[in-house]
């Protein structure tokens, strides 16, 4: 499902030069739960939007639910991104202003989806997390694992094919961070969603099916 290749990232500056990433490779199986771990630092989060095709290697090839990215435009990777991929993040990025039903429709509002359509799938996507009683709460009005869970709902509501999230529970106590956890592990194992989640916690990633160490931009596990 996500192929790469050698892949390196050098953040320049005019005075200093900066090595994210040092020739990693790495395959994630169709249906795979991959948990990354390192300490700060160590090109985690580089790593993470570089496979999300938020930013791009300075060298290497990615290649992404069997389509190769390098080539691909602006708008092309957009529309890309909208179809196959979804984000969570570890400050959930949740618009204050809009209630939990209309942050979820987001995404679905650059595809061609109707209100009617986009609503539903909201609400489908809103139970799963089970938050459907709280469609027309604001994010203020949540706690910091509801809020997750409107986060996570948001991401899954394209049906994508794959889901990036970086350090999901990082934000929350032990008890919510487990209860986020087993939305996720419940999304790879039901519907078979591709899972790569950027993590500090070694309980958490022991809960995933393979867990890769990087340490100073390199691959060390």
């Amino acid at each position: 499902m996500i192929r790469l290749q050698n892949i390196e990232k050098v953040y320049r500056t005019d005075t200093i030069e900066t090595l994210a990433l040092n020739s990693v490779s790495l395959d994630v199986a169709k249906g795979e739960f991959l948990s990354i771990m390192g300490p700060s630092g160590c090109g985690k989060s580089t790593l993470l939007n570089i496979m999300g095709l938020l930013d791009v290697p300075s060298k290497g090839s990615i290649k992404i639910a069997d389509r190769v990215t390098e080539n691909l435009n602006d708008k092309q990777l957009a529309q890309f991104r909208n179809k196959t991929l979804g984000f969570i993040f570890q400050s959930y990025h949740l618009i204050n202003d809009l209630q939990v039903l209309d942050n979820v429709e987001l995404p679905l509002l650059y595809r061609d989806t109707t209100a009617k359509e986009r609503k539903m799938l909201a609400t489908e996507a809103l139970e799963k997390v089970g938050l459907a009683n709280r469609v027309k709460h604001f994010p203020t009005q949540l706690s910091g694992g509801q809020r997750q869970r409107v986060a996570i709902a948001r991401a899954i509501v394209g049906k994508p094919d794959i889901i990036l999230a970086d350090e999901p529970t990082g934000n929350l106590d032990s008890a919510m961070g487990n209860e986020i956890m087993d939305i996720l592990i419940n999304l790879n194992r039901n519907e078979g969603t591709t899972i790569v989640m950027v993590t500090h916690d070694e309980n958490m990633a022991h809960k995933t099916h393979r867990l890769v160490r990087l340490f100073d931009g390199s691959q060390v596990q």
